[in-house]
């Protein structure tokens, strides 16, 4: 058995390829679409149902505030943990909304939308999934999260333009950091 030496060079771009075929492996095996979770399918489902707990009036609802990339974005850092209670969850709501109107929830009516969600909220929505997965739980955990992103910081990828901040009337929150300034009333000072 012969051995080839293979010098500093070689192994540079031996090693670059590799580590390169596992970057395009691992980003072709993503979703496909504009997502970092969901699939295309399900980002439809879930941006219906948050549009459905803040609905769109003369203020904007979820689906203006971008509440679907902030479950998205969250989904694939923070709210990692939750990401088969989502799986399951939508697969549930798509077959009790089949059983209930025989067709994908994101394509109902609006009362019908929200007839399912108000199974889901009770505990009763029909469908297997539901015999094993709480929908009461999992109406909890997407209601939570859209709230949170609605209502929290743009930077989080909710809250798009400061709608709800708009809606409620009040500025953005400056954030002062590392105690560069005191605050006194009605003004700001920066500490010596």
């Amino acid at each position: 058995m012969k051995h080839k030496s293979v010098d500093r060079r070689d192994f540079i771009k031996i090693t670059g390829v590799g580590v390169g075929g596992m970057i395009l492996t691992s980003s072709c095996s993503h979703s496909g679409g504009k997502w970092r979770f969901f699939s295309d399918d399900e980002a439809l489902c879930v941006a219906a149902i948050t549009e459905q707990i803040i609905p769109a009036d003369e203020d904007a609802g979820a689906g203006e505030a971008n509440v679907i990339n902030y479950i998205d974005k969250q989904l694939s850092g923070f709210f990692a943990g939750y990401q088969q209670t989502y799986r399951r969850g939508i697969l549930g709501v798509q077959q009790t909304s089949t059983l209930m109107f025989g067709n994908k929830f994101e394509t109902l009516a609006w009362e019908k939308q929200t007839d399912i969600l108000k199974s889901l909220e009770s505990g009763n929505a029909q469908g297997d999934i539901w015999k094993h997965d709480s929908s009461q739980t999992f109406f909890e955990l997407i209601r939570d999260h859209t709230m949170q992103g609605f209502y929290g910081s743009p930077r989080h990828g909710g809250n798009k333009r400061y709608v709800s901040f708009k809606m409620i009337g009040i500025d953005y929150p400056r954030i002062y950091g590392q105690n560069r300034y005191q605050v006194f009333p009605g003004t700001l000072k920066p500490l010596k």
